[in-house]
């Protein structure tokens, strides 16, 4: 971190965009693994943050000779817990991490299982990866560094992640998922991939438009994995964005609305280069006539931005009580049957914003196509 973000962050003129300049923890030399002694100091060069993970990466010198480059992973297990629990077993101190690195030199991709033990300092399960264990010329480690060293330690070696490590500022994408350990503790018994629990990103996918066949199978692509970016900024075009085109979206098959014609377009802007919770943002048009099937969300959030456009937007009674002087009617709720909500007319400037458990829909009854941006979250 630049030192001048010290003065940037103090200055008093700069209290109103503090929450621009939020300083992470993870800046903190004392909280990484070598720093049990006074002999290491790393160099952060990137962190990255999807929900319960943060990804740092730079390098470690000893002595004030460069010892290696490094990659440490930080995972808060969050959801690994609650899948753990539904088969009665707890984490304990370890647990195991698939990783794929992915440099800008494609041929020197690698993925490879490590594992993650918890750490009290950090109150998170976290591993550093070196590209070398070994001190430099005629240097020794501290021994209160090399007691942590070795395979399956906090602090490895994956000779296969090495020439990626190698040029550690061209490494550009990880893929993580996480399981628990392979050994049940303090019991000893083997717990094998068959039986173990995953957590890979809430089986999570995205959308691409490889083919025009609204809901076609085929745009939906199956990652079930995190994904960790380290590009630092995008410039972007909307409208060079194919879309992925969409019917009947968020409805049952025996909707009295269902239609043939009803199709709608998402244009997927942003989906995993995003970090915190956030899991997408895009563009959705509906042409006149045209609905979003009324849904309920459990566990996101979504915000809606109308940017052209006239239409009505659904919100089920009580969600906002704001609205209670607007009309009620009866909706078909995806996969939950019929529900009351408000009718509420929205144009350029409207907000639409469901909270986890709220139920919304929304439908064009204007001229012209209605356009909206939307933005959703993962939510605890």
């Amino acid at each position: 971190m630049d030192p001048a973000f010290n003065t940037i962050q103090t200055n008093p003129w700069n209290e109103i965009f503090k929450v621009v300049f939020f300083p992470d923890r993870i800046y903190h030399a004392q909280y990484l693994n070598a720093t049990r002694s006074d002999r290491y100091r790393y160099n952060v060069q990137e962190v990255r943050s999807y929900f319960d993970i943060n990804v740092i990466k730079g390098e470690v010198y000893l002595d004030g000779q460069f010892l290696s480059n490094f990659l440490r992973i930080e995972y808060r297990a969050s959801r690994l817990v609650e899948q753990a629990r539904e088969k009665r077993r707890f984490l304990k101190d370890q647990l195991i991490a698939w990783v794929k690195i992915m440099p800008d030199d494609m041929t020197k991709m690698a993925e490879s299982r490590v594992k993650l033990h918890y750490c009290p300092w950090v109150d998170a399960f976290q591993v550093e990866i070196w590209e070398t264990l070994e001190p430099p010329g005629n240097s020794f480690h501290d021994f209160q560094v090399l007691d942590q060293m070795g395979r399956d330690c906090p602090i490895t070696r994956v000779r296969a992640f090495n020439p990626a490590l190698q040029e550690i500022k061209s490494l550009r994408q990880l893929e993580l998922a996480f399981r628990e350990n392979d050994r049940d503790l303090p019991t000893g018994y083997a717990i094998n991939d068959n039986d173990t629990v995953w957590d890979n990103g809430y089986l999570r996918s995205h959308q691409e438009p490889r083919t025009s066949s609204p809901s076609s199978p085929n745009n939906t692509i199956l990652d079930q994995n995190y994904l960790i970016n380290f590009q630092r900024g995008w410039y972007l075009q909307t409208p060079d964005i194919q879309p992925v085109r969409y019917r009947n979206a968020m409805m049952d098959s025996d909707n009295q609305e269902l239609e043939d014609d009803n199709i709608i377009e998402m244009r997927w802007v942003v989906q995993r280069e995003l970090g915190g919770s956030m899991i997408f943002f895009h563009e959705v048009t509906i042409p006149p006539g045209k609905v979003e099937g009324n849904h309920q969300h459990i566990g996101t959030e979504e915000l809606y931005y109308i940017t052209e456009g006239e239409g009505i937007a659904y919100l089920r009674v009580g969600d906002d009580p704001a609205t209670d002087s607007f009309p009620t009617v009866e909706r078909q709720v995806m996969g939950l049957g019929f529900r009351d909500f408000k009718e509420l007319p929205v144009k350029p400037g409207s907000v639409i914003y469901t909270k986890s458990g709220g139920m919304h829909g929304i439908r064009n009854n204007g001229t012209i196509p209605l356009k909206f941006v939307a933005f959703l979250y993962h939510t605890v």
